[in-house]
């Protein structure tokens, strides 16, 4: 990383995040405070987590809109085997950078782009399907409908989970008629929900 880019990241206002549980519980994390990134709440992490606790273990995971990395590294914690940053903000992928190098992640990857970019380049000889997808995008953007879209053509593993957060106002957005919802729970304006891609067979 060149000097410019440690002195825009030295610079940008950060909060923190902290992780939970598993390998990494109680580390805090520094994360930019910049516009639309939103990190998912201890409360709601939690509640998550207890959702998917069955599935993470030795899952491929995909962040889509990473922003702080707060789901990302709470799965790597908890014993994801692989997991997938997308984040568009350059000096917020750099901060998920930095914070992969002081847990010493070396089955995180971390890519600055455009989430719906990179869903649109596919190939099955690349690609290992994804066990668990995060999808919490910025608000009032209409992301979701969008890539919910991209991932079912061929990103999803059979029976794999996708957690999806968006706004309590705005909560009616439509996904994908094979995408069945195992759980919803609402905290203040947030509704969050983990769908399962409905079995082929």
């Amino acid at each position: 990383m060149n000097q410019r880019k440690k002195q825009q990241i030295k610079n940008s206002p950060k909060g923190s995040i902290r992780i939970i549980a598993g390998k990494h519980r109680g580390r805090k994390l520094p994360v930019l405070m910049a516009a639309g990134l939103r990190p998912t709440t201890d409360r709601v992490k939690e509640t998550v987590f207890n959702w998917l606790m069955p599935y993470i273990q030795q899952s491929n995971c995909l962040d889509c809109f990473a922003g702080s990395g707060g789901l990302g590294f709470e799965a790597l914690s908890r014993g994801a085997q692989q997991l997938t940053f997308l984040e568009f903000n350059k000096a917020a992928a750099q901060q998920l950078k930095q914070n992969q190098a002081l847990l010493n992640l070396c089955n995180a990857t971390i890519v600055h782009t455009d989430a719906l970019s990179y869903l649109k380049t596919f190939s099955e000889k690349k690609r290992q399907p994804f066990d668990v997808v995060f999808l919490d995008p910025p608000f009032r953007k209409q992301f979701i409908e969008q890539t919910a879209l991209l991932l079912n053509q061929g990103w999803l593993a059979n029976n794999a989970l996708i957690y999806v957060e968006m706004e309590v106002d705005n909560n009616n957005q439509q996904l994908p008629e094979n995408w069945q919802m195992l759980k919803e729970k609402v905290a203040g304006q947030v509704v969050y929900r983990l769908y399962q891609l409905k079995d082929k067979s």
